[in-house]
């Protein structure tokens, strides 16, 4: 056991654990941050998206002592308050449907957008390809992005 200083969501956390451990079980079980999600624990499915540095990465794969160099964002610090542009349109839209993936979808699509802030239908397919929604609201995600990168066309 170490001592690692997690820089999450603009806030120091000082946690004594295992450097291997996950990031997904630093943020959820030591943290208490249950909006980052498990899916599958091998880095296929997005559900466990989070920012490093402002980019997307899976945390079930990134290990504490390799995230503690970073400032990490978890879904709870795009916006406490759901006013994030993602955020707002995925409810505009109704995208959710079961929600489970929902919160790895807005966590790549904010970090798509903040990379390409007006991308093409081809950067948004290869951008999101990895999460997997097993409702299939793929075309609802998509329209959301879409929109929030200034073009509601297919």
């Amino acid at each position: 056991m170490s001592v690692f200083q997690l820089n999450v969501n603009g806030k120091v956390h000082s946690v004594d654990i295992d450097g291997n451990m996950p990031l997904l079980w630093a943020i959820r079980d030591v943290l208490g941050l249950k909006g980052t999600k498990f899916g599958c624990g091998v880095a296929q499915c997005g559900a466990c998206t989070v920012h490093l540095d402002g980019k997307a990465a899976r945390s079930c794969i990134t290990d504490v002592g390799v995230a503690a160099l970073s400032k990490i964002k978890t879904i709870e610090g795009l916006s406490y308050d759901g006013s994030h542009p993602c955020q707002k349109m995925w409810v505009e839209l109704g995208v959710p449907q079961c929600g489970f993936c929902q919160p790895g979808q807005i966590m790549t699509a904010a970090a798509l957008l903040d990379e390409h802030p007006h991308p093409d239908d081809a950067t948004i397919d290869a951008y999101m390809s990895g999460n997997i929604c097993r409702c299939g609201t793929y075309p609802r995600i998509k329209d959301a992005i879409r929109r929030l990168g200034g073009s509601a066309t297919s």
